[in-house]
């Protein structure tokens, strides 16, 4: 699966009528709702506030609302531009200014359609790759060593605990944890801990 890099927007003309797409990530239900929400109220003046988003870790929430357009013109042509990218966890909105124009269910369905893939370039994506959340564990005395090796290493904690010793969370790829843990007892000579976590995702640029 996929995920947005960053939230962002981008905006398409269709004979006089604007079609602005917003994305964002999230990681509930409540949060793209609150997304929609926001946007309408940044955006009373639109007719329109058509939306879909995909939320879990294997995309199994799938939303979709054509928000007084024509049924199936707007709601689901967002969805599966947002499928066709494999994405999760991440909500569209696109918002309608209508220019006095009709364009049929077929130019509303690509017109939406285009407002997300235009957006989708704009933010660009990322892969999320599963993985644990590794616990290593030192003195103090290594601690600091340690965690410039794993900066250097591409392996940023995304958390460090201090007490009677130093704990950093690594999130590690789940092919390579066996390879980690030889590296860190390598890199620690030997003074370290290291404990399997909960499973996580880490995200690749594309």
């Amino acid at each position: 699966m996929r995920t947005i890099r960053q939230a962002g927007s981008a905006e398409l003309v269709e004979k006089k009528s604007r079609f602005r797409c917003a994305l964002e990530r999230v990681e509930s239900e409540e949060q793209a709702r609150e997304f929609v929400a926001r946007c309408r109220r940044e955006h009373p003046g639109a007719r329109h506030h058509c939306y879909a988003y995909l939320v879990g870790d294997d995309a199994e929430v799938q939303k979709s609302n054509d928000d007084g357009e024509p049924a199936g013109t707007a709601g689901m042509p967002i969805l599966r531009v947002l499928r066709h990218n494999e994405l999760t966890n991440t909500v569209a909105v696109v918002v309608r200014y209508f220019g006095g124009v009709l364009l049929g269910s077929g130019g509303l369905i690509r017109a939406y359609g285009s407002a997300v893939s235009g957006a989708l370039e704009e933010v660009g994506l990322a892969r999320r790759e599963p993985a644990r959340l590794v616990s290593v564990r030192v003195d103090h005395s290594t601690a600091g060593r340690l965690d410039n090796e794993l900066r250097s290493a591409g392996r940023e904690p995304t958390g460090t605990r201090y007490g009677q010793s130093v704990e950093f969370d690594v999130p590690v790829p789940e092919p390579e944890t066996d390879a980690f843990e030889r590296w860190i007892t390598e890199t620690a000579g030997g003074n370290a801990s290291v404990t399997l976590g909960e499973r996580v995702f880490v995200e690749v640029a594309e």
